[in-house]
């Protein structure tokens, strides 16, 4: 009798671990975090998901004045895209992400240009060699300030974008406030009808 049941809990025991683990794999295979760990190709930024959020005129955030050295070691700075609709977007070449949108954000770069809309990146991580060989790469033509030495692009942002949510794309209005912010890889549509949003106001 004894024996059977110290059987009958060694035979519990098993099947508790069993399903255990097979739960935790189920979690795992479902958990979009341990997905971006193990690919192991775009670590230590956190992933956005797109996620959009247009601000009300009325409660659009400001940013302090900044100014950096692009890529190209030509100055840029917040006077100097006053009055404009600008394109801020957060990133660094390693980031898959960052690459997967680059040629998507170049395309509407050209679309907009003619009617003065401004791209601008910012990038977190990077040397200027690297962004520099990134854009030939991708085709960029647009400036980026490099802000991973001083973080004050970013820090001129607080509140509104965290360096390490890359990327982060920002539309902000000819009134130098935020007008909306997309958090992970850009859609073209959405970004399109964003900025043509604030180019009409």
């Amino acid at each position: 009798m004894k024996r059977e049941t110290q059987r009958a809990i060694a035979i519990t025991l098993v099947i508790f671990i069993v399903g255990t683990i097979a739960l935790s794999l189920a979690g795992c295979a479902s958990d979009p975090l341990a997905e971006q760990f193990r690919s192991g190709d775009s670590k230590n930024y956190i992933a956005g998901d797109g996620t959009v959020t247009e601000f009300a005129s009325e409660q659009r955030p400001t940013f302090l004045p900044f100014s950096g050295e692009t890529e190209s070691g030509q100055m840029l700075d917040s006077e100097a895209l006053a009055g404009q609709v600008v394109v801020m977007n957060w990133w660094y070449s390693a980031c898959a992400p960052c690459r997967a949108e680059a040629p998507e954000l170049q395309a509407l770069y050209e679309e907009f240009q003619v009617q003065g809309v401004q791209f601008v990146g910012v990038n977190v991580r990077d040397t200027s060699e690297t962004a520099l060989a990134f854009d030939r790469k991708f085709g960029i033509s647009f400036p980026s300030i490099m802000d991973a030495q001083t973080g004050s692009v970013s820090l001129a942002f607080q509140g509104v974008v965290s360096p390490q949510a890359v990327p982060t794309t920002l539309v902000i209005d000819k009134q130098g406030k935020v007008a909306s912010r997309i958090l992970g890889r850009i859609d073209p549509s959405i970004l399109r009808t964003l900025i043509e949003t604030v180019v009409a106001e």
